[in-house]
C-alpha cells in the first residue's frame, strides 16, 4: 500500500513536494504541475500575452489591458496567413473609453484568428485568458520568447511606471 501526502499548497506552475509511504518509508517525489495544467503565458511591455504549445502561439492581452481599456465593443484581428514580425501593429481593440492598437509579440505566420471575439468583442473583458484570445500563430523565430516577460516579472512591471 502506498500513501500520498502534498506537503506544500499545489499552485499551478509550481513545484511541489509529495511523500510517499511506502514499506521502505517516506520517500520524495517532486511533481511540477506546470506542462500538465496550465501553458505559461509570456507578456510584452504593451500588454499583450502569448503562451505556446509547440509551435504555435496563442496571443491575447492581459487583465491589466482589458481593465484598462474597459467594455471592448469592437475588435479587427489579423487574417489567417498574414505574416508579422515582433513587435508588428496587427489588429486593433475599440472600447466605450478608447482605442487600442495591438501588437504581435512574436513573428511568426497567423493560423487563426478568433472570430467569436470579433462578433461578441466583449468576450476580452469576460475571458481574456480563455475565450477572448485574439489570434494564433505558428512561430518562425522561438528565440524570440526570451525577450518576454513572465508572470512574475509581468506583476512586478505593472508595479512600476510600465502602465
Amino acid at each position: 500500500m502506498v500513501l500520498c501526502h502534498i506537503r506544500t499548497s499545489l499552485r499551478f506552475g509550481q513545484l511541489v513536494n509529495v511523500a510517499v509511504k511506502s514499506h521502505y518509508g517516506y520517500q520524495w517525489r517532486f511533481l511540477s504541475t506546470s506542462s500538465l495544467l496550465l501553458k505559461e503565458r509570456l507578456y510584452t511591455d504593451k500588454h499583450e500575452w502569448v503562451s505556446v504549445e509547440g509551435e504555435v502561439g496563442t496571443v491575447g492581452i492581459s487583465h491589466f489591458a482589458q481593465d484598462a481599456l474597459g467594455e471592448v465593443v469592437f475588435a479587427q484581428l489579423p487574417d489567417p496567413g498574414t505574416k508579422l514580425s515582433r513587435k508588428d501593429e496587427c489588429g486593433a481593440l475599440e472600447s466605450v473609453k478608447a482605442a487600442s492598437e495591438v501588437y504581435s509579440p512574436v513573428s511568426g505566420v497567423v493560423t487563426a484568428k478568433n472570430t467569436a471575439v470579433e462578433e461578441t468583442p466583449g468576450l476580452v473583458n469576460t475571458s481574456c485568458y480563455e475565450d477572448g484570445w485574439l489570434f494564433k500563430l505558428k512561430l518562425t523565430k522561438t528565440e524570440e520568447l526570451s525577450k518576454l516577460m513572465n508572470e512574475q516579472q509581468y506583476t512586478e512591471f505593472l508595479k512600476t511606471d510600465g502602465h
